[in-house]
């Protein structure tokens, strides 16, 4: 369709298409009805003069002459039956042109050699029915014209044609109201829809109408609920960051305001500029999350698939990892499997997932507590290769494991309770899960902290 066209609306499809439905069934119907009733009064007319011929060939075989043949089909004139006499010579006595146009040399014949004769023809451009039948005067040849025999039928046939017609406007009419009551709730759908694409959060559509339409409306309504969840979320995501970001700012802007001004103690330079470094650091780090998390959002980073063992990358995670976490007390166990585990996977993007799960999980566990990574497979159906890692920790409620891989949610929650940091590794960690085609899931460890759980397909 062209921009700018006029759409017809589904009230009018709706409209029309029960109009034509109607109009197609009233025309079938007064075509088979009209064929119908034809069909059968012709047969009455005919079976009716039929008996009107025998009727007059008895009376005229008691007298056996052809004036009383002329007395007895003199009579049906006034019933529109038009009639002809014959004589054993052959003579016609009859006062109708129609009859006479009708008696033609073979069926005059056929009269005089005794058979009957009943047949239906065109006579002057007029149907006509005719009925004959032998006498001992010779015979009689009885003709009606088809409109006269059919006259009451045709009224009857008129006001059945109305009917139909009256039929199809009622069905035009109650297709109408229901056409504009249907459609009532997809307009108001619509409408909501309108304005929540211009920024309204409290519109909710009532679950009307037959079920297909109460499904968008209730579809309508959960997306409607989602935006003003995800909405809030960015909201507190933005104020999280602004806070985050706000905070090491401010304390190298007054150190440096401080260096400035030479307040600083020539003894002291060291220790202000080793907190201007580590607070520049801290937005550092804050920013390379922001970046990833924006990248990963746009779902189009690298993502390179090869062939990984994980056990190789278990190993490779615990010589990294082990030292550092002796380093501030804390245990480091790798559990793995004797033989490898393959998978297709991106190792340097799964290693930073790995990465991000032991950076939240050092954070929080506290001194001489361990932290655990397995890899295992599981053979639940068709085969996943799984990287589990658990720690000691405070752990997580169960109403945060639906929002742990939500931007900022769980750092809004424990700040100034627990150890955090940017807010960001865990939503970093989810996206990064699904990129590569898994799935990374949050629960309780049974070391008595938090299990983040990554799956991929082996």
């Amino acid at each position: 369709m062209k921009p700018g066209s006029r759409r017809t609306t589904l009230a009018g499809r709706i409209t029309a298409l029960a109009v034509g439905i109607a109009v197609v069934t009233a025309l079938l119907a007064g075509a088979l009805v009209i064929g119908l009733t034809r069909s059968s009064v012709d047969a009455a007319a005919q079976q009716t003069l039929a008996r009107l011929a025998d009727g007059a060939a008895e009376r005229a075989d008691l007298a056996a002459t052809v004036a009383s043949q002329t007395r007895a089909v003199r009579t049906l004139g006034t019933l529109g039956v038009e009639s002809a006499s014959i004589g054993r010579g052959g003579g016609v006595k009859s006062t109708s042109p129609l009859a006479r146009q009708a008696l033609t040399p073979a069926r005059r014949q056929e009269l005089l050699d005794g058979r009957p004769v009943s047949a239906q023809a065109q006579l002057a451009g007029t149907s006509v029915l005719i009925e004959g039948r032998p006498t001992q005067a010779g015979g009689i040849l009885l003709v009606q014209r088809q409109s006269d025999a059919t006259a009451a039928s045709d009224g009857l046939v008129r006001r059945m044609l109305l009917a139909l017609g009256i039929a199809a406007l009622v069905a035009m009419v109650v297709s109408a109201l229901m056409a504009a009551r249907l459609v009532r709730p997809l307009r108001q759908t619509a409408e909501a829809a309108l304005g929540l694409a211009e920024g309204r959060r409290d519109l909710r559509v009532p679950v009307t109408g037959p079920k297909e339409v109460a499904e968008v409306a209730s579809a309508l309504n959960a997306l409607t609920t989602s935006l003003s969840r995800s909405e809030s979320r960015q909201r507190d995501f933005l104020l999280s960051v602004s806070h985050d970001l706000r905070t090491p700012l401010t304390g190298i802007r007054g150190y440096a305001e401080s260096l400035a001004e030479g307040v600083v103690p020539a003894d002291e330079t060291s220790r202000v500029g080793g907190v201007m470094l580590g607070e520049a650091r801290r937005l550092e780090r804050l920013v390379a999350d922001l970046l990833d998390l924006a990248r990963l959002d746009t779902d189009q980073p690298r993502i390179e698939f090869q062939r990984t063992d994980l056990v190789a990358l278990g190993q490779g995670v615990e010589s990294a990892w082990s030292k550092r976490c002796s380093d501030v007390g804390v245990r480091f166990r790798l559990v793995r499997p004797q033989s490898p585990i393959w998978v297709a996977t991106d190792p340097n993007r799964l290693r930073q997932l790995v990465d991000g799960l032991l950076e939240n999980a050092l954070r929080v566990t506290p001194e001489g507590q361990p932290i655990i990574v397995e890899v295992r497979s599981e053979q639940a159906g068709r085969p996943v290769a799984v990287i589990e890692v658990r720690d000691a920790g405070p752990g997580l409620t169960d109403d945060d494991l639906s929002v742990a891989f939500e931007p900022s949610v769980l750092h809004e929650r424990y700040r100034g309770v627990r150890p955090v940091g940017t807010g960001l590794g865990l939503a970093i960690v989810g996206r990064l899960g699904a990129l590569l085609g898994g799935s990374v899931e949050a629960g309780h460890a049974a070391e008595g902290g938090a299990r983040f759980t990554v799956r991929l397909r082996a």
